[in-house]
């Protein structure tokens, strides 16, 4: 019986014959499909080839176009800062995943393939009397989840980025959640509900410590649920960001359980982005 190429094998049979003998190692192994757009990372030894690469992993893996990641995801916006290397420029796409579907622009919105089980596990983490806001929502990455499968009472959905916040508001339409989520358009610190929720997500990344007040301020009586991204070295895991909830927590006088941690994926070399669960009482 003859077994079945990976993706990444019909990739390396097409381009082997374009490329000189030793360039060959460096075709990227790891791609970001999303939708009918794949995103590779080029490396400097094969940008002449581009083009070539290009037009390979978009055949192999069934997409219109192929964007190389130029500059990885840069400020408060998450921007990805990409090229296209093949295909049609215009590239709005939607990706379905866990029978949620996305729409998404990805030359304009980042998304990460690598949170995957994060976005599963949100799906049925609320409860049906619960208020939920969503700090960071972006494009709806957590929000839909719940709102689809967990059909809480309300849910907040925070985005300071105008395009994001734009494709979140067509994503509730599209996933038919309309009388769940209601998107909030602007800083979270001004425009995210207080003294209402059952339950905060702050998946945010960069510096997330400094959004634990309004986080606080969002749960009903400072009581209720967290969920808390942050990337920690592995050894200061889960020490490190719950020392940040529990210098918060203090402020606000008030207590914090921890239920546990969940590494989501290694973000560099012993550097993991992890979610803290914890639970605020008086």
């Amino acid at each position: 019986m003859t077994m079945q190429q990976t993706p990444y094998e019909s990739i390396k049979k097409i381009v082997s014959p374009l490329l000189p003998p030793e360039l060959v190692q460096y075709l990227p192994s790891r791609w970001e499909k999303i939708g009918s757009v794949v995103t590779i990372k080029v490396p400097e030894k094969l940008r002449e080839y581009k083009e070539i690469l290009g037009k390979a992993y978009a055949d192999c893996l069934d997409c219109t176009t192929t964007l190389n990641d130029t500059g990885g995801i840069l400020g408060v916006y998450r921007e990805p800062v990409v090229e296209v290397i093949y295909g049609s420029s215009q590239t709005e796409t939607i990706h379905i995943e866990n029978g949620i579907r996305f729409k998404i622009d990805p030359q304009r919105i980042m998304f990460s393939s690598g949170n995957i089980e994060e976005r599963r596990r949100m799906a049925t983490i609320a409860h049906v009397d619960e208020t939920v806001v969503d700090l960071f929502a972006g494009i709806g990455y957590f929000t839909l989840p719940i709102a689809v499968y967990s059909k809480p009472k309300r849910i907040f959905a925070c985005e300071i980025n105008p395009v994001a916040y734009d494709y979140l508001c067509k994503n509730v339409v599209l996933n038919h959640v309309s009388h769940i989520v209601e998107p909030c358009f602007g800083d979270n610190r001004v425009v995210a509900p207080k003294d209402c929720a059952n339950r905060v997500i702050l998946g945010y990344l960069h510096d997330p410590w400094e959004f634990l007040p309004v986080a606080f301020q969002c749960l009903e009586h400072q009581v209720g649920m967290l969920h808390y991204h942050e990337l920690v070295p592995v050894e200061n895991i889960p020490g490190q960001p719950l020392s940040h909830i529990e210098a918060v927590a203090e402020c606000f006088d008030r207590c914090v359980e921890f239920l546990k941690v969940h590494e989501i994926k290694s973000y560099a070399p012993r550097i993991n982005h992890v979610v803290l669960d914890v639970r605020i009482s008086q």
